[in-house]
């Protein structure tokens, strides 16, 4: 599970804005025919205002003026990763600079992958910007800019405004996922269950596929709802990317990294989920690589699968066939080399897990995930690329992840997981500005650098405690507002415990929960889609009503930390309760208890959108630049 797309408030930013690339991105050399010849021939369309496949013709979304000032330094922050002069690139055995560059390459051809997972329309968008560029069109280029940092059209920018880039599109539910205009009463919820009256073997399987994590759907010329395994969907693409993955292989110098890139390949190329959890088990057995790829896949996204919790005749009769729905995946993937001084740290956070599943609320309930403690792997990656899923920045960006999640095979089979932090994107998160500035001067000689990296451990490391399974699952579209909000909670419920073993001093602990508790106040409320941010204003509102929070006499804020280890206790045991039951009820009215916008936390909200005018962000990747143009 990932932490978190950060909240980012930047208030310095570069002091120029690099130039649009002019070749726009290096795909453009790896596309196939057949997309370059739709790529002109919507080119010529819209110069004739002919269309060709019935698509709709596009038009830019913002203004003149809203794009000016959304790509604007002040607006646009902008991570950069390794650059070809990085040390621990040029560091790197020379197989590995190889096999580096083959799996940037493999990155990309899952990223479109996602493009077209997010939305039907992304990817025709990007070719019409494209054109455009290409008459001159600056609005485009300042369009094109914003795609590629949120990768896609639509984004939820950082005071929760819901942006198109495309003029009349709205965002949908069903992203790629499902047929766009589905009734999900009518039809979806409809034809289960009569699939499920049918009681039809081959009715019941298809309905396993649809409710499937790595299917999309579709409906037949009659209407019915047909599944459609990723790897044959998107055959063009993972087979590319497979290639690249084997040719990896061939290169780099760690064996347990090969076999598992290998597995990878296997993975792409057979509609077969055991080859994934083949794939994953290996990819989380491996602490001492010098590269990491990851293909991650978690499923945040999705808008239609979990309702079928919600219609209650529907849910017991998938109960009664033994069907258990997991919302669809959305596909990223991270490249990056291994920093073994950042990766210490993190090992010997490891070694607490065991201790800390013994702290953990109604213990004996349930199963813990880290019996085996060899089942969990650690590593500091600087980054190369982060494509898909992983690279979005809407509203944030991916920090760090704990994988796979629970819903994954390769955790049924006996595999572990694996956290991967994210160096440059911490590093380049500056957010704490304006926060210090509005926290009591009192308590500002307690902040470091590190505090939001070592609350971050903690989360990853709190997804990997607790309850798991069919009970979560039931959670429905409440589930992931669930379970980042226990992570949190675990960070900060058991941080005295980790100072009196002398895992962290008296001032860290300090730091680290004043960093916690400024950090849940937003520039803007968010809504439900965003589960990161929900689990922020409801913690912030806890901890408001439990004392936790004072403003001083001159306004600054001031974090009472000596309640804030017991209050997320006190709200760790209900989030736990929640997740041990499955009960979706219990689930909706903790959220609707707690998820209220108070009037502390807009008066914080103005204060932070006064000294920060952040809305949106993007990945700067020089260093997968340079190897994508490699032969």
């Amino acid at each position: 599970m990932k932490i978190d797309k950060i909240n980012t408030i930047q208030v310095s930013q570069t002091t120029h804005q690099k130039k649009v690339d002019k070749n726009i991105h290096n795909l453009n050399k790896t596309k196939n025919s057949s997309n370059a010849i739709m790529s002109q021939l919507e080119g010529v369309s819209a110069i004739n205002k002919i269309h060709f496949t019935g698509k709709p013709k596009y038009e830019l979304g913002l203004s003149s003026k809203e794009l000016t000032e959304r790509t604007s330094d002040e607006a646009l922050r902008t991570y950069t990763l390794l650059s070809v002069e990085s040390p621990e690139y040029q560091n790197l055995a020379q197989g590995d600079k190889i096999a580096l560059k083959h799996l940037v390459k493999a990155a990309q051809y899952i990223g479109e992958v996602e493009l077209k997972l997010d939305d039907e329309n992304n990817i025709p968008f990007r070719n019409y910007l494209q054109n455009e560029i290409k008459k001159g069109n600056i609005d485009a280029e300042m369009t094109l800019k914003l795609f590629e940092g949120q990768k896609g059209i639509f984004a939820n920018d950082l005071l929760f405004n819901k942006v198109s880039l495309a003029k009349g599109l709205k965002q949908s539910p069903t992203r790629g996922f499902y047929p766009r205009n589905i009734d999900v009463q009518k039809e979806f919820h409809k034809q289960l269950l009569n699939m499920l009256k049918s009681e039809e073997p081959k009715d019941i399987e298809e309905i396993k596929k649809i409710l499937s994590a790595r299917t999309i759907v579709k409906q037949t010329k009659n209407g019915k709802l047909k599944a459609v395994d990723y790897v044959d969907a998107f055959k063009p693409e993972f087979t590319k990317a497979a290639n690249e993955l084997e040719k990896a292989a061939k290169h780099s110098t760690h064996k347990g990294f090969n076999k598992y890139l290998k597995l990878q390949a296997d993975a792409l190329r057979t509609a077969d989920p055991m080859l994934d959890a083949l794939a994953d088990k290996q990819w989380a057995t491996l602490q001492d690589t010098p590269l990491e790829f990851t293909i991650t896949r978690e499923n945040y996204e999705d808008g239609i699968t979990g309702t079928v919790f919600e219609n209650k005749t529907l849910a017991k009769a998938l109960e009664k066939a033994g069907i258990t729905p997991i919302a669809k995946d959305n596909l990223g993937v991270r490249v990056g080399i291994v920093n073994k001084k950042g990766t210490e740290f993190l090992l010997k956070s490891k070694e607490m897990l065991p201790m800390l599943a013994e702290l953990m609320p109604f213990k004996d309930e349930y199963e813990q995930n880290i019996n085996d403690d060899n089942k969990q792997t650690m590593v500091d990656v600087d980054l190369v690329e982060v494509a898909g899923d992983v690279g979005e920045y809407r509203s944030g960006i991916t920090i760090a992840e704990n994988l796979p999640n629970n819903d994954k095979l390769s955790l049924q089979i006996g595999g572990g997981r694996r956290n991967v932090y994210h160096r440059q994107i911490r590093m380049g998160n500056t957010k704490n500005d304006p926060y210090k500035e509005l926290l009591d001067p009192e308590q500002r000689k307690y902040l470091s650098a590190d505090d939001g990296h070592c609350f971050t451990v903690g989360h990853e490391n709190g997804h990997s405690l607790g309850p798991s399974g069919l009970s979560c699952e039931r959670l429905g579209k409440f589930k992931n507002i669930i379970e980042e909000n226990k992570a949190d909670l675990v960070a900060a419920s058991f941080i005295d415990k980790l100072t009196e073993i002398g895992f962290y001093t008296p001032k860290q602990r300090e730091g680290i929960l004043i960093e916690f508790a400024l950090g849940n106040f937003l520039k803007a409320k968010p809504d439900m889609s965003q589960a990161h941010r929900v689990r922020q204003v409801m913690q912030c509102k806890y901890l408001e009503e439990n004392g936790v929070y004072k403003f001083t006499k001159d306004g600054k804020l001031h974090i009472d930390t000596d309640k804030v280890v017991p209050t997320c206790k006190k709200m760790l045991e209900d989030v736990i309760r929640i997740q041990i039951d499955g009960d979706m009820d219990a689930a909706a009215k903790f959220i609707d208890r707690y998820f209220v916008w108070t009037d502390n936390m807009e008066q914080v909200a103005q204060y932070i959108q006064k000294h920060s005018k952040a809305l949106n962000g993007r990945v700067e990747t020089p260093l997968a630049d340079f190897l994508q143009n490699q032969e």
